[in-house]
């Protein structure tokens, strides 16, 4: 597995800089943080006394990947994860939150083990993530991977707005699926005609 501090920093590079989508709840974003993550800490970085977009601006790298790390990985207790599993869960736990760990969660459910659905990732999870892991050493971060990308198909498929986030404008893959795509071996990403055919309805 790579080193944690490499995987923060591609975290971060493959986040960009500042943006300030509409579309995207997430709000005034730079290197990944997102508004309400600052707000969420108490990160007043600009030191007037309020936390805002200008604190979002002043964000740099080097603040971005001590955040993810302090409360993304180390805070929801990836590190307790298998390792074959660290890297995918970090980045969309980023992304996305505790869902990171529920999509977790339901994909050990579907291995067959006996785990709540809840987004927190206590004994009962590492232990059967650990399990699965042994069972299918080769296989877990790939369908980690492809249950990440079929939650973002499952999002555009109920909010026409999050569908530019999956499908360029080219009609390529978007954002999200490329992204979903880097933890999963090539041999399961999706040609062009399987990826047409998965967003069909959306025409």
């Amino acid at each position: 597995m790579p080193d944690i501090e490499d995987i923060a920093r591609a975290i971060v590079a493959r986040e960009g800089g500042f943006v300030n989508d509409p579309d995207d709840p997430g709000g005034a974003t730079n290197h990944g943080v997102t508004i309400h993550t600052l707000r969420r800490l108490g990160l007043d970085l600009t030191g007037d006394g309020r936390i805002d977009t200008a604190d979002i601006r002043r964000l740099t790298p080097g603040d971005a990947e001590r955040i993810f790390l302090r409360h993304y990985f180390h805070g929801p207790r990836i590190d307790a994860l298998p390792g074959a599993l660290q890297p995918g869960v970090f980045d969309m736990y980023v992304n996305a939150g505790a869902n990171a760990v529920k999509i977790l969660q339901r994909l050990l459910r579907q291995m067959g083990q006996d785990v709540a659905v809840d987004g927190v990732i206590g004994p009962q999870t590492i232990a059967a993530a650990d399990a699965a892991a042994r069972a299918a050493p080769d296989h877990i971060a790939d369908a980690y991977g492809i249950a990440r990308r079929n939650y973002y198909f499952r999002i555009a498929d109920g909010r026409a707005a999050s569908r530019k986030y999956v499908r360029r404008r080219d009609g390529g893959k978007g954002g999200w699926i490329l992204r979903a795509e880097e933890f999963i071996s090539p041999r399961y990403h999706l040609t062009c005609a399987e990826f047409d055919e998965r967003i069909r309805a959306w025409h």
